[in-house]
C-alpha cells in the first residue's frame, strides 16, 4: 500500500505545484499523481498549467514517483506527441513516471474545433493511441497509418531505460475492460468494489490507484465552504464531466450542487480521523495505492496533519 498526494492542476500555481510536493515528500507521502487539464472545471478554481513543465519541475525539486492521472492521448494532442513527453518525463524522473491516460473530457479536448467522439469511439481512439505510444518507446523509426492516427517516419531518441507503465482509467464497464485489457494498471477516482472487482478479475490482478479529495480546514464549516466554491462540480451526476464543453457551463450547471450535498459528500475540517476514515474506505476496498488532493488554501497544514496524524495510522493497519 502506498498513499500519495494529489497535485489538482486545475487550482494551483506551478510553484504552488512544487511547494506542495517538497512538502508532501518531507512529510512522508510515497509518490505524486499529477492531473493534466487544458482549462480548469471552472473560473473558480482558476489554473491549469501546461503538465509537462510541471512535471519536469517536480523531477528537480523531490525525488516521488509521478503518477497523471490522467492524460487524454486522443483528441487535443496526437499520441506520438504524448509518447515524446511521456519519455521524457520518464528520463527525468529516472523511471520514477507513470503515464495514466483516459479517454479524456470535452472540457479539455474541444479546443482546437475538433468533433467529440461517442463514448464508444473514444475508447477506440485510447487504444490505437496506447498502440502508438508503446511502438514509439520501442525506439525504432515508426511509421504507421492506423483509423484514428498516422505516424510517418517517427523516432523518439531520449528514452528511459524501460518504457513508462501506462495506466488506464475506468469509470464505467467497458472501460475497465479496456484498461484490464491494454493497461499495465488501472486508475480510478470511485469506491465502487463491482468496478476494482472486475478489473482484477479480466487483468490477472494488475495493479490499482484511486484519488480522492478533502477540504482540510481549521473549522468543519470554512473548509465545506471551500469545497463547495472551487469544487461543487464534484457533485455533478452521470455524464456530464465528459461532454460539458466548457468551465462556464460547468458552472452554470454545478448550481444545481447545494452546499448540503458538498457537505454531506466531503470531508473536511481539521480532524484527522474524519480524513483517516475517507481514505481508509479505498484503503479496504483493496486499492494498492491511494492519493489525496486538499481542496483550498491550506494545503501545508493538510499535508503536515496526514504526516503526523493519518499517514502513521493508515501504514499500520
Amino acid at each position: 500500500m502506498r498513499i500519495g498526494y494529489f497535485l489538482s492542476c486545475e487550482e494551483y500555481t506551478p510553484a504552488q505545484l512544487v511547494e506542495q510536493a517538497v512538502a508532501a515528500e518531507e512529510a512522508g507521502f510515497d509518490a505524486l499523481w499529477i492531473s493534466d487539464h487544458f482549462h480548469p472545471w471552472n473560473d473558480e478554481q482558476g489554473q491549469s498549467p501546461f503538465v509537462w513543465g510541471v512535471i519536469g519541475a517536480l523531477s528537480q525539486a523531490c525525488r516521488l514517483p509521478v503518477t497523471t492521472a490522467v492524460t487524454c492521448p486522443t483528441v487535443r494532442t496526437h499520441p506520438a506527441i504524448v509518447a515524446h513527453a511521456a519519455a521524457t518525463a520518464a528520463v527525468q524522473l529516472e523511471g520514477r513516471f507513470v503515464l495514466g491516460v483516459g479517454s479524456g473530457e470535452a472540457l479539455n479536448e474541444h479546443v482546437l474545433g475538433d468533433v467529440w467522439p461517442s463514448a464508444e469511439t473514444r475508447l477506440e481512439m485510447l487504444e490505437e493511441a496506447v498502440e502508438v505510444m508503446r511502438e514509439l518507446w520501442t525506439g525504432d523509426v515508426v511509421t504507421r497509418s492506423g483509423r484514428h492516427y498516422s505516424v510517418d517516419t517517427a523516432r523518439i531518441y531520449t528514452l528511459p531505460d524501460q518504457p513508462p507503465p501506462v495506466y488506464v482509467s475506468g469509470f464505467g464497464p467497458k472501460a475497465t475492460s479496456l484498461a484490464a485489457r491494454i493497461g499495465d494498471g488501472y486508475i480510478s477516482t470511485k469506491t465502487d468494489a463491482d468496478l476494482l472487482d472486475q478489473f482484477r478479475r479480466e487483468s490477472g490482478g494488475k495493479p490499482t490507484m484511486a484519488g480522492t479529495k478533502i477540504a482540510y480546514a481549521p473549522t468543519e464549516e470554512e473548509g465545506v465552504d471551500h469545497a463547495h466554491r472551487i469544487w461543487a462540480n464534484a457533485g455533478l451526476p452521470g455524464e456530464l464531466a465528459q461532454v460539458l464543453p466548457s468551465p462556464q457551463h460547468f458552472e452554470q450547471a454545478s448550481q444545481l450542487v447545494t452546499r448540503e450535498s458538498t457537505a454531506s459528500s466531503v470531508p473536511a475540517g481539521p480532524d484527522p480521523q474524519v480524513h483517516l476514515d475517507a481514505v481508509r474506505e479505498y484503503v479496504d476496498l483493496g486499492y494498492d495505492e491511494v492519493y489525496v488532493a486538499n481542496m483550498g488554501p491550506h494545503y501545508l497544514d493538510m499535508i503536515a496533519m496526514f504526516g503526523k496524524d493519518v499517514l502513521p495510522e493508515l501504514r499500520s493497519l
